[in-house]
């Protein structure tokens, strides 16, 4: 008999869509609208993150932009605690604390609020894909410049062929799918 985790994993990998060439050639693009659009699968993927987030006694959710925010602000939601965007440079209103990072086609800077955490919450990381790791590290490096505990990662789906965990080190990842 399949475990629980497996067929939720085997339900979600049926609604993303592969996108070649996607935003680069030789990217091969996930696209998550296919299963965000289906609402069983949806609140399923929501309940499961939230699921890890009670197990970790968070204080509040962190959603990477962009497509992090649509996970990470119903999970927020499900257990009762705070939403906390990063988002990219320029975006948040406000004293900010900045982190460069590498991406699997590029460079970036994402910010956070100065304020955005009491000193020593608990905090949950959560974004949709796991790749090159350089997004995760920078969301961490964030959490404790503004005060937080990073207490682990909730992804969707990680490119374990890309090896991202390696730069999170230490710190719990779940993931939904990994392909």
């Amino acid at each position: 008999m399949q475990s629980s985790h497996s067929v939720l994993a085997a339900r979600l990998a049926s609604l993303v869509r592969d996108v070649p060439d996607y935003p680069q050639p030789g990217i091969v693009f996930k696209d998550i609208t296919p299963l965000l659009a289906n609402g069983a699968a949806f609140a399923a993927t929501v309940d499961a993150i939230a699921e890890l987030g009670r197990a970790q006694q968070v204080d509040a959710v962190v959603g990477i932009e962009a497509r992090g925010f649509i996970l990470a602000a119903p999970v927020a939601y499900a257990l009762g605690v705070g939403f906390v965007p990063i988002r990219k440079a320029g975006k948040l209103p406000g004293a900010t604390h900045a982190r460069e990072y590498a991406l699997e086609y590029g460079a970036a800077t994402l910010e956070v609020h100065t304020d955005a955490f009491s000193p020593g919450a608990r905090v949950l990381v959560v974004d949709d894909v796991l790749a090159t790791g350089g997004t995760a590290a920078a969301a961490a490096d964030l959490v404790a410049r503004a005060g937080g505990l990073v207490t682990g990662f909730a992804f969707l789906i990680e490119l374990t062929f890309l090896g991202g965990r390696s730069q999170i080190h230490d710190l719990p990842v779940d993931v939904l799918l990994p392909v």
